[in-house]
This record gives C-alpha cells, structure tokens and sequence, in this order.
C-alpha cells in the first residue's frame, strides 16, 4: 500500500515491520517450542473448572485457581467461543461469590470480568452485582474504589447513576489521586453512553472544576478532559474555559496538550463563521499557542507548533516560530521526536514551501535516516522546497536511496518528484530521465504504474516533455512484463505519436509488440498502428503492408481488428490517394499531411463516439424499459435513444497535489454498481405510459420532515408535453391505514404554464408501508417555462385499524394533511450530459445564437458560487471546472457546463467567476445551443 504524503499508512507499515524485526532478533529456540497455556482450552472444561467459585474454602484458600479460571474464561470469550445465556448467568453468578475474598489480585480479576461479561449476560443478572461495587466504592481500600468506579460506569444506567451520584461526585474530589482519576474517567464513559447520564454528569461541573486544581498530572488531565466534555456545545463556556487555564500554570504536559487543541478548534470555529484572524479570539488563541511554544515539555511544544501550522489561512510570517522549533525537534535523538516534526513540516511545504526551505540543510541529513518514513518524508519535503539549481543534487542523493528502499516508499518519491517537475518545468528533461531509469530497474506492478502514470500526467501539463517522454515509454515496453501498462503506452502514442516532430519512428517500437506480445497487447498495437494512419495519410501505404501481417493472426480481436483497419484504410487511400511533393518543393508550397475532411479512416478511428460506452449502455436499457419500444417501427440510431444523465461522483480534494488522483486512466475503476431507473414507477402505470417517453427525473424532493406521521417525498418525471409528480407516502401509524391517496397541487403560474391534468391515487398504505400516488400537469407549448411554486396538500381516508392484526376497527374519515411547497425550475427540464471535447463542441456551436449575462452574485467564497451557479443551470460542469483550484492567486476561474434541454437541445455554457471584495462574486456567462429561445431561458436561471 502506498504512503501518502501524511505518512500515516507508512508509519503503521514501518512499525509492523521494525516490531517484527525486534521479535526476530530475540527469538531463542525456547520460544520456537513455546505453547501457549490458553492454546487447547475446551469450554466444557474451563466451565467445569468454574464450579470452585462456589466453594467457600476453596476461594479463601486458593484465590491463584480462581484467577487462572477467570483468564481462561476471558480468554474464550475473546476468541469466539461465546458462553450461551444460561452458561453465562450461571459463570457471572458464581463469580460474584467472589467477593467474599480479600485476595487483591482476585477482586481485581473479578472487575475485569464483570467489565468484560457486562454486555453479555442478562442486564438483570448484572444488576445484581451492583451492591457489591457500590460497599467496594465506599471502603477504605483505594484499589476497590477506584476499579469499582470503573465498573459501575460500564454498567450502570441513567436510574441507577442518579442513585449513586453522590458517591461519585465525593470519589472526585478525593484526596486519593487513584480514586480521583477513576471518578473522571467514569464520568466522561457516562457522558458518552447515553443523553440522561450525559444530564446527570453536567451536574458535575463544580467537582470537576475543583479537580482541576490537584497536584496530580494524571487527575488534572482528566479533570479537564471531563470539563471540555460537559461544555463543548457551550462556545462561550469552551472560551471562558480556555482562558482561564490559560492563565494559570497547569502542571500536566497532557492537559496542556488539551488546552493547546482546544484552542486551535476555537480559532477553526471563529473561521468557519466568517471572522477572520483578526477577531479577538483569534488573536488570544494565537498568542497562547506561541507562548506554549516555550513549555518545557517536547509534548506540549510539538502540540502547538503542529496547531500553528494547522490553523486556517494563517500567514507566513505567523508560522515561523513553529517552523523554527520544528526545525530543532528533526535533529532530535528520538525516532518519534523526528517523525512527527518532519511529518508537519511535509504538510506545512504543500501551502508554504519557502517557510520550511530554511530546514533543508538540515533535512538533507535526514535522508539517511535508519527510519526509512522519516528519509522518505525528508526527500519528499526536499522536492517541495528546494530551488531549481539543487535539482541535479538531489536527484544523485535521492538514487541512492532508492536503490534501499521498498516500493511503497518510492511510490510517494515518485509522486513528489512529478509534482517538482510541474513547478521547474525547465528541468523536465533531467527528472523525466531520472523517472525512466526506474522504469527499467526491478519493481513491482504498482511502482511501474506510479512511474508510467507520472509521466503521462506531465506529458498533458508539461507538452515539451512529449517527445522525450515518449521515447523513454517506447524503450520500456520493449521489455514490459505488465500488459496493463503496455496497452496504455501504445494508447497513449496512437493518441500523441503523430504531434512528435518525426512520428514515423514510433512505428518500429508499435510494430514490435504485434510480433513479440501477447493477444490484448497485440490489439492495442495494432490499433495504435491505424490511428497512426488515419492521422498521417504519408504513413498509410507502410502501415498497411504491416497491418495485413496481422490478418492471419491466432487471436479473434487482434485479427478482427487488422481486418478492419486494412478495409478502412484501403477505402480512404483510394477516395484520397496521397501525393507526396515533389523533392525541390519549397517548405510553404508542401501541404500539411493531414486526413481530409471527408476521409473515412479519420472518421472511424478517430472521432470518438457520441457518448461514452457507460452512458451508451443506460441509454439502450432506457429504451428497452419503454413501453411499447420494442415494438415500434422507428428505427434505433444514437439519435432516437433516450437522453440519460451523468452519473455526479463527489471528488475528495486533496491539499497535498501529489497525493491526489493522478489523471491518466491508469487507476481501477471501482465496481459499478446497477442504477434503478426512476422513471420505471411511471411507466407501470398504463394511464401514465401513454403519455410517451420520459426525459428525464429528478432526485427526490422531501415535503415533510422525516420525523412526522406522513412522510411525503417528490419526484419530478419531465417528459415532453407533461410534467409527473409522484409522491412517495409512507404511514407511520401503526393505528390506521390510508386509502384512496392523493395529493392535489396549486400553481402559483395561475395556469399560465401547467395545467392539472388528473391524479392517479394510491388505494391503500399501511402502517410502515410506502406507495406512490402521481399527479398529472400538462405543460403549455406556447409558455415559456419559468421558475413556479406549487401548494401541496395530501388528501387520504382514514381508517381505524387493531395494530396487532391489522383489522377494521372504528369509523372512517376524510383527512387532509400540508405538505411543503414544491417548485419546478427551468433546471428541472435540463438533463446533466457531458461532452467529450468541450471546446471543440462550444466551437462547433457556434456564436450564432450566443447570449451573453454578467451578475453580481451574494457569495463570499468561490466555491460557494460555483456549486450554486450549477444547481441555478441544472447542467454537467465539464473537464473538472466544479472544482476551484485552492492556490488560483486570485485569477477568475472558469467554469464549463454542458447538457440537454428537454426536446433534446444541446446547450453549452462558459461562466467566469471573480471574487470582488466589494460586489462578493462577479459571473460573466455566455450561453450557446441552436435556439436562441433555449439559451435566453438558461441564462435568465441565474437568480
């Protein structure tokens, strides 16, 4: 597994390894024959074994058995031999016998027990054994109080809490730091358990708040711990709290390291409201997290420099003194000392690389590091930081370190090493050198991957590097061992071999694997081979002389596919035979070797289709799940297939770019999972069927909260002349049962747009039953649409039910219930479809029917507007636009949206959206499709 740029995946591997590294080192031929004590137990014993709990002589005498018979217990119930109900009552019963000893060692077992078997046994058995924790909790012995404590907060309840609460308010302030620290812990289990101890344990606040004032680390930890728990939805508390520990000395590192994350979340919290650094809280929270900074403690001084770095928009000049204290801890003797500064320092270099480059020369020593997470973090930290003219010296350090290290490790120094190719795009030729040396070196699959997926990543940011980049991938699959990688590389040169200065030589390297590989890498090559030809018409002769080699070939794709390329490209050279110019030509007299307009190679291999294979395969199921289609004489084109749209995937943004989604098409798509089509609860209905195909659905709309006694969702069915509201009612009580449903509607368009035209009710809903009930609107051709509110209000008949049996029982009766207002948008009527080349699409539309808005938008943030100006269209953001860039430096971001109008419209639009600290967002938009009516209502969205 790759380790991403926090090093959290690569910690938890080196650790597993180092600890098996250490047992290794110690194992003796005595531990080769250990066995282990618990390893042949068999229930029925250890229960027979059980039976001395309730000897009286024996458990005075002989405490040292019991024990070994508690462990042994545990020990199958820890491993899944779970005692049945009358096995454990008649095993808890026994040990709560126990008690009568005074044997340390055994009451302390018997609490583990108890803790463990709580959730197990029946809650009446364990009641039992309340009145012996509680005389536990009120005698003078501080071992039993403090563990009894501790049990009780494992099993108590609210009841039986507020019967003992005074017991444990006075084990809080104990002079006993043991029974003291129990108290809190139980306190802060209680809270979490349930919402009526968390109302008892609030009460607590003024005990807790003397604890805090004990000398004891451990009391003064949990005290405040408990403290932030009870106030933690109190911001002004939270605040008062923080202050004032603040001002005072506390003497635990573990408290201060609370007080120091509280504080970093008061300061996040003021953020997130809309204040910026320079409110009052922001400023005291800062400076309290400077001032720790000089605690005597590693734990606390780390704390804060790590809540600096991590504060939100935070200036570079604010980060200096954690970066400096973090510059002594990476030369610091312990391992872990080194990890975690070196770790936020790799954090920190995503945002602020000129801060952290002051700690490069002592980063460089860290590149040897006997841990190899923290050499790894140190080169990758390097990669960000250093400047263009120590490239060279730090690509010789880093191959020699390579050469040790597992591919996990590299996978990350490959991913840094892309990302220093992006920001010194000069030095493309050096680091796509040093990548390819790699590529030729041992490794697995997934370090190969990393390698092949960089460089095309920065052959598409980075288009100087494609001719280098290219050679060094046609010398890595001559001996690849990984199809996968191979049919990606002959992808990628039929797609961008041709845009090389002298193309022809990749032809030798293509051919190669038709004669050496396997069958899938064969049809790739040989498909490569004819996009090759359909591109350069002064290739085509040579490449079909190699093409025909393949017609005889012992695999069905590979010959299938040389079989067409050979027919396609034989019809284009004679509908347009080339003729080479003639030697004494001058270089502006030569035509350009490109295909013709109308040339049939071209036109095959390379216009993509019209939509891609997923879509393709919706449409078709769409059509079949038609009523009626199948039968009809209209004959299936691309064109008559119904409109489906995109699937939404929500994109995790990465603040680090290189452990972000590299995009080359090299990952694993995750399984697709069947998509039910909405509209198949229309089409069931004969009346509803009839009024033709629908266009498209929308996501449900809730018209109730989900907490109320009917609960009414909406989906919106757009078809071409009708709109289908179906409402999904559920009942949810258990007392009666709804006939004859429906829900009647009322615009606020005074008919102007939609007409009722009919209802088609549900007859019967249950008790926790679901059913759907459609209301009918009929859509003026002749209105132009606009956004419209519709009351809705469920009409039903009640009928008394017996909840147990279901049956008749009392009268019947009308009933009406409000349902929220429901609204149909324009952008309910357009269907999110993308396109494949947008700029080529926007420019195939043309201008002809552009139109043209600019707006001042309410938003304080970029990506506020972006989400909104979409949801506004209704439309498909292309090419990745949804997403705002986080370092854009200010520059307007643009904004690319495609879909399909209901009628089938195309309709493209370009947004560019400044921020403006005056006006909040600037949008400039330009909308296109072939009716200009079409595109008038796609801007007139915008609200």
């Amino acid at each position: 597994m790759a380790m991403t740029e926090s090093g959290e995946n690569l910690n938890v591997q080196s650790l597993i390894k180092e600890v098996q590294v250490l047992a290794d080192k110690f194992k003796t031929e005595d531990d080769e024959n250990y066995v282990s004590p618990f390893a042949h137990l068999e229930k029925a014993t250890v229960l027979q074994e059980a039976r001395i709990f309730h000897d009286p002589t024996a458990v005075r005498e002989n405490p040292r058995q019991c024990c070994t018979v508690i462990a042994q217990l545990l020990h199958l119930q820890n491993t899944g031999q779970i005692l049945n109900s009358n096995e454990s009552t008649e095993v808890f019963f026994g040990v709560t016998k126990l008690f009568m000893s005074d044997d340390a060692s055994l009451r302390r077992m018997v609490y583990l027990f108890i803790k463990e078997m709580a959730e197990s046994c029946n809650p009446d058995d364990v009641i039992i054994v309340t009145s012996s924790l509680t005389k536990d909790m009120t005698c003078d012995v501080d071992l039993y109080r403090a563990n009894a404590l501790r049990v009780l907060a494992k099993i108590v309840d609210a009841a039986m809490l507020g019967a003992i609460e005074r017991y444990v308010k006075q084990a809080i302030v104990d002079s006993s730091n043991q029974v003291s620290s129990a108290a809190l812990i139980s306190g802060a289990q209680l809270f979490l358990s349930n919402q009526e101890s968390a109302n008892i344990v609030k009460r607590w606040v003024s005990e807790t708040k003397e604890a805090t004032d004990s000398q004891n680390e451990m009391v003064q930890y949990h005290a405040l711990g408990l403290m932030y728990q009870i106030k933690q939805h109190d911001r002004l508390a939270v605040s008062k709290l923080v202050s004032q520990m603040g001002q005072r000395n506390l003497k635990s590192p573990l408290a201060n390291v609370l007080l120091v994350r509280y504080t970093a979340r008061l300061i996040f919290d003021e953020y997130a409201d809309g204040k910026d650094r320079g409110s009052n809280l922001s400023k005291s929270g800062y400076q309290y997290l400077e001032s720790a900074l000089q605690h005597k403690s590693e734990l606390v001084v780390y704390e804060a420099a790590r809540a600096i770095c991590s504060l939100p928009e935070v200036e570079p000049q604010d980060l200096s003194p954690a970066v400096s204290v973090l510059q002594l801890f990476i030369s610091s003797p312990k391992p872990a000392v080194r990890f975690a500064s070196i770790k936020t320092l790799a954090k920190v270099s995503n945002e602020h690389p000129r801060v952290v480059s002051k700690c490069n020369e002592d980063l460089e020593a860290l590149i040897g590091d006997a841990n190899r997470s923290i050499g790894t973090l140190a080169i990758t930290t390097l990669l960000k930081t250093g400047s263009e003219n120590n490239v060279d010296r730090l690509l010789k350090q880093i191959s020699v370190f390579l050469a040790d290290i597992a591919d996990e490790y590299k996978i990350t120094v490959v991913k840094s090493l892309q990302r220093l190719c992006l920001t010194y795009p000069s030095k493309h030729r050096v680091l796509i050198g040093f990548l390819s040396n790699f590529l030729r070196e041992e490794g697995g699959f997934e370090f190969k991957k990393c390698i092949v997926a960089s460089i095309i990543s920065l052959i598409r940011a980075v288009p100087e590097t494609t001719e280098t980049s290219l050679m060094h991938l046609c010398e890595f699959i001559e001996d690849c061992e990984f199809t996968m990688l191979s049919t990606q590389i002959l992808h990628l040169l039929g797609e961008l071999g041709y845009t090389t200065s002298a193309p022809a030589r990749y032809i030798r390297f293509i051919y190669n694997r038709v004669i050496l590989e396997n069958a899938a890498v064969r049809a790739a090559a040989v498909e490569a081979l004819a996009k090759f030809a359909a591109r350069l018409p002064s290739l085509r002769a040579s490449i079909l002389s190699l093409l025909q080699r393949s017609l005889a070939d012992e695999d069905d794709e590979t010959r299938d596919r040389a079989a067409l390329a050979v027919a396609v490209l034989t019809k284009a050279m004679a509908q347009n035979p080339y003729i080479p110019p003639a030697p004494d030509a001058e270089p502006e007299d030569i035509p350009t070797d490109a295909p013709a307009s109308n040339d049939p190679a071209a036109f095959l291999f390379l216009e993509p289709l019209p939509m891609s294979f997923d879509r393709l395969e919706r449409s078709i199921q769409a059509y079949v799940d038609t009523p009626q289609a199948m039968k009809s004489d209209e004959t299936l084109t691309l064109d008559s297939l119904p409109i489906v749209e995109d699937t939404v995937v929500k994109l995790e943004v990465h603040n680090d770019d290189s452990d972000g989604a590299i995009a080359n098409g090299l990952g694993e798509a995750a399984p697709a999972k069947p998509r039910a089509d909405p509209a198949a609860a229309v089409y069931a209905v004969p009346e509803l069927a009839a009024l033709g195909r629908v266009f498209r659905s929308s996501q449900p709309v809730e018209l109730t909260e989900s907490e109320t006694e009917y609960v009414v969702t909406c989906i919106k069915h757009v078809l071409p002349e009708h709109v289908v509201l179906q409402f999904t009612v559920q009942n949810t009580i258990d007392d009666q049962r709804l006939d004859n449903v429906t829900v009647t509607v009322e615009g606020s368009d005074n008919n102007e747009i939609f007409d009722i035209e009919g209802e088609v009710a549900a007859e019967s809903i249950p008790y926790g039953t679901t059913t759907n009930c459609f209301t009918v609107l009929a859509r003026q051709p002749d209105a132009v649409l606009s956004s419209t509110t519709f009351a809705a209000e469920l009409h039903f008949t009640v009928v008394q039910v017996d909840p147990a049996t279901g049956e008749e029982e009392g009268d019947t009766f009308q009933e009406e219930y409000p349902l929220e207002d429901l609204e149909i948008a324009t952008s309910d009527f357009m269907a999110k479809v993308s396109v494949g080349d947008f700029r080529r699409s926007w420019e195939t539309v043309g201008n002809a029917h552009e139109v043209l808005e600019k707006f001042a938008l309410q938003f304080k943030k970029l990506d506020d507007a972006v989400s909104a100006v979409i949801g506004y269209l209704g439309m498909n953001a292309c090419d990745g636009t949804a997403v705002v860039k986080t370092n854009n430096g200010g520059k307007p971001h643009m904004l690319h949206l495609s879909g399909v109008f209901v009628g089938g419209r195309a309709v493209l639009a370009r947004a560019q959206l400044s921020l403006d600290p005056n006006a909040g967002v600037i949008l400039k938009i330009a909308v296109r499709s072939e009716d200009e009516s079409v595109s008038r209502l796609v801007a007139d969205c915008i609200q």
